[in-house]
């Protein structure tokens, strides 16, 4: 009997060492555990740790970790040890006592395709006992783990879920963070996508004015690289006269206070500057100090060009209307003029008058309906042109609008040369037509040299077409300004001699005539402007 019972005692005493040892361990590595999930990064390290774990725990077991999506429970990625049986790919099965007692919702999991069951299944070939618990924290699930025992491996489902509840918890929460930080670095990645790609002008700078945000509506604008802005100081991007202003909006920005459509202007890298509308706001740190100030805006040079456009093409609305009118009123004079001064030709020819008189006479006379002409041409290119046509002689047309550039020629010195062949008509509006003209003939006059040169008029049948040319032996153009010359508001003139717009206008009207505008010029040789109109339909 004393035997018997020393075998007995010293069953128990091998038992509790080796329950002890098993606490042991399974401390160990659950210390282990909270180590390894504190580094993980990504999803496949969170499982990695876990599965080091059970096996450190559960000796012998085979074990599963099935990381899930909360939002759709989808299988994002899964490590196991062991056999796995086909039923892994059918829906997703959890024990509703488990999935209760860790707060998930039965309705919530139901709608996402799961299913609840009374006994967890076994999804490893030949276990014969399952217990899933899963990763569940503020009622959403991202995993479960799968524990087995495969038939003659010692272990119990109600001894081994508690530690395996542990292990769950550190993993869910691990999981959570995980996501939460995973979510956390697209959101910043977006807003970083969004700012660097949004058509507005986004620039951040610190309390010193040092450019941390430059996106590339700014590159675009300015041309300076984003590598050449970071760092540097905002206000080297503004010219000398905006400096103090700019300064002293980015002082009110730093004290907390938002400035709203606060116009200004930018140097670009090419030269010249560019004008925008901002609006500020304080940068706030993790503290609620301010920390810096963002200025989001857009880019108004076109806007600002078009409105100052505008003026002056009103100024030159008004300045139209007084010449009309003072045009008008000279008429009457002039009309005298002619007619009293053919009339003393007359009689002084007739009656033997000084010859030199007569001269003297007829020279008024020419000059009064030089005048009177001009008057009509000025009033006819005035008139808003409507969409009435007529048949028009380009040649003669050619002659009229060099008649009316008189004193843009004479004042760059220029000589006058003609190739007008007779040439069929046209139809179309003869007071746009005009524009065309006079525009390239004072564009031509205004490219000669200081000490003058030649404006050439040509005009010539080419097949279906009229071709009516313009030409100048002044330095020609650059391949880069040749290639923008059709561009609205690009002007190679200094600030007030022109707007840019001639030659667009010119353009429109040649193509609303069924025409084509084109340029020939090279550096040092001149350039010359041809107009194709086809030719007035035959009856």
């Amino acid at each position: 009997m004393r035997r018997k019972g020393a075998a007995r005692s010293g069953a128990r005493r091998r038992s509790a060492r080796h329950r002890s040892a098993r606490h042991a361990a399974a401390s160990a590595a659950l210390l282990e555990l909270s180590r390894d999930l504190a580094a993980a990064s990504r999803e496949e390290e969170l499982s990695a740790a876990v599965g080091r774990a059970l096996e450190a725990i559960f000796p012998g077991r085979c074990h599963a970790v099935r990381m899930l999506d909360p939002a759709t429970l989808a299988l994002t990625s899964m490590r196991a040890r062991g056999r796995l049986t086909p039923v892994v790919g059918h829906r997703l099965a959890l024990r509703r006592a488990a999935a209760l007692r860790t707060g998930l919702s039965e309705a919530q999991l139901l709608s996402a395709g799961a299913r609840l069951v009374a006994r967890d299944e076994p999804i490893f070939a030949g276990c014969v006992r399952a217990t899933a618990v899963p990763l569940a924290v503020g009622g959403a699930l991202h995993g479960i783990i799968h524990l087995e025992a495969p038939r003659g491996v010692p272990g119990r489902s109600g001894r081994d879920e508690p530690v395996l509840l542990q292990v769950a918890n550190q993993a869910a929460l691990a999981a959570r963070n995980l996501r939460t930080l995973e979510e956390l670095v697209h959101f910043k990645s977006f807003l970083e996508e969004l700012i660097e790609n949004g058509n507005a002008l986004i620039a951040v700078v610190n309390r010193e004015r040092e450019i941390l945000v430059f996106n590339k509506s700014l590159v675009r604008l300015t041309g300076f690289t984003r590598e050449e802005a970071l760092g540097e100081d905002l206000l080297d991007l503004v010219p000398d006269a905006e400096r103090r202003r700019v300064e002293s909006v980015l002082e009110r920005g730093l004290s907390g206070e938002a400035v709203n459509a606060f116009e200004t202007r930018l140097r670009m890298r090419s030269g010249g500057e560019a004008r925008v509308s901002l609006s500020t706001s304080a940068v706030q740190g993790a503290s609620g100090a301010v920390e810096g100030v963002i200025a989001i805006g857009q880019d108004t040079t076109l806007l600002r060009a078009l409105q100052e456009r505008a003026e002056h093409g009103q100024k030159l609305a008004e300045l139209g209307r007084l010449a009309a009118g003072v045009v008008h009123e000279l008429n009457n004079p002039l009309t005298a003029v002619a007619a009293y001064s053919e009339n003393l030709v007359e009689k002084l020819s007739q009656a033997g008058g000084d010859p030199g008189d007569v001269v003297k006479l007829r020279r008024i006379r020419e000059a009064a309906q030089r005048l009177q002409r001009l008057s009509r041409d000025l009033m006819a290119f005035a008139r808003p042109p409507g969409e009435q046509r007529e048949l028009v002689d380009l040649a003669a047309l050619l002659e009229e609008a060099a008649v009316m550039c008189e004193p843009a020629l004479r004042a760059a010195g220029a000589r006058v040369e003609r190739s007008l062949e007779a040439v069929p008509a046209i139809w179309g509006q003869r007071g746009s037509l005009t524009q065309v003209f006079v525009n390239l003939i004072t564009n031509a006059a205004q490219a000669l040299p200081a000490g003058g040169g030649v404006v050439r008029l040509e005009a010539a049948l080419d097949g279906a077409h009229v071709a009516a040319r313009v030409r100048d032996d002044g330095p020609g153009m650059a391949p880069e300004v040749k290639r923008r010359v059709f561009e609205p508001f690009f002007t190679t003139k200094k600030d007030g001699d022109g707007t840019g717009l001639g030659l667009p206008i010119v353009q429109g009207i040649v193509a609303r005539h069924g025409g084509a505008i084109s340029v020939e010029s090279q550096p040092g040789e001149g350039t010359a402007f041809t107009v194709l109109l086809p030719l007035a339909p035959a009856d």
